[in-house]
């Protein structure tokens, strides 16, 4: 499971929490212009914007889990289990795998108003990338500086929400996610107030009351409350340095640790966190066993280039020790 977030300060800044069980040894990795995306029922792109994002990389083709175009559009895919529904290729359709759709998207539009124009034609094929790796179900947030939308491939068709809460989970449905929200209307960051009976001399015992009955546990609908909750009621100062780090604040409130998550083989947990400068295409990470913050920044590499940059995961652990006597 994965929590995304959108968050506009001075800059715009997108990125996500990966929550599974293993890890595919993924990389930090940057599509140049001129490498050749191909799909497989439509034409190759070969001039196109540049992205950077965190991909598992096979056969040359970066497998994007969450990514950054250099225009400032982001998208990230999460897991959708039980409720995406892909179809077979349609004459009458931009026939797109679910592998193919951050960089079908990203390598076209500035914009999310351009992906929403994009997409309104797109069927999600179901297609494997290959025997060993067959297609995730997934549904995707997509964002910019001013607008957020979730894009989900049911057994209704392709569908396109609005997100004004400007972050995304797991199943079910994003209309869920937000119906659910009123269950929570209640909630404030202010100190709490007697509601419950003006006659009774009742007062809050602990700072934080005001937030009575937000959702603790680790599902889909608990962690987009919780996420919600708390970008909502974001306060920061607008430096980098500071966004950068409430970001990963932010993604914190739903983390998972191992041990908490159990699944059918091992234990689910927040293998790396993400935080991309939108602006800047500054790609901050950490990981599980790693909390040191690792940039990369698209734009020292060489962006017309035709073969995709990789950085790996920083996985091991830094600590910075104090000098002693």
């Amino acid at each position: 499971m994965c929590t995304s977030i959108s968050f506009v300060a001075k800059d715009h800044y997108f990125g996500r929490n990966l929550d599974y069980e293993f890890s595919y040894n993924e990389s930090v990795t940057i599509t140049p212009r001129n490498f050749p995306i191909e799909f497989r029922h439509t034409e190759k792109t070969v001039n196109h914007y540049a992205m950077i994002g965190m991909a598992f990389v096979q056969d040359n083709y970066p497998l994007y889990y969450d990514a950054t175009n250099e225009m400032g559009l982001s998208m990230a895919g999460l897991n959708f289990p039980k409720f995406a529904h892909y179809f077979a290729p349609q004459e009458d359709k931009i026939n797109i795998a679910s592998f193919e759709m951050i960089p079908f998207v990203l390598s076209k539009c500035k914009t999310v108003a351009e992906a929403r124009k994009l997409l309104q034609n797109v069927s999600v094929c179901n297609e494997n990338f290959n025997e060993r790796l067959p297609a995730s179900p997934l549904h995707w947030h997509i964002a910019d500086k001013n607008a957020s939308i979730v894009v989900e491939s049911t057994a209704d068709g392709l569908k396109i929400y609005d997100n004004p809460a400007n972050v995304m989970t797991n199943s079910p449905t994003f209309d869920f996610h937000l119906l659910n929200l009123s269950h929570y209307m209640g909630a404030t960051r202010e100190i709490a107030s007697n509601r419950f009976a003006p006659n009774l001399h009742i007062e809050p015992y602990s700072r934080g009351a005001g937030g009575f009955g937000l959702p603790g546990d680790l599902s889909s609908a608990s962690r987009f409350v919780r996420a919600a909750f708390a970008l909502a009621n974001s306060v920061c100062e607008k430096d980098e340095t500071s966004c950068v780090g409430h970001f990963f604040q932010l993604l914190g409130s739903v983390a998972q640790q191992k041990g908490s998550c159990a699944v059918e083989h091992g234990y689910e947990y927040t293998i790396y966190s993400s935080c991309c400068n939108a602006a800047r295409g500054i790609y901050y990470y950490t990981t599980y066993n790693n909390g040191c913050l690792t940039a990369v920044d698209m734009h020292r590499e060489n962006l017309e280039g035709t073969t995709p940059i990789s950085y790996p995961m920083r996985t091991e652990q830094k600590i910075v020790w104090e000098k002693t006597v």
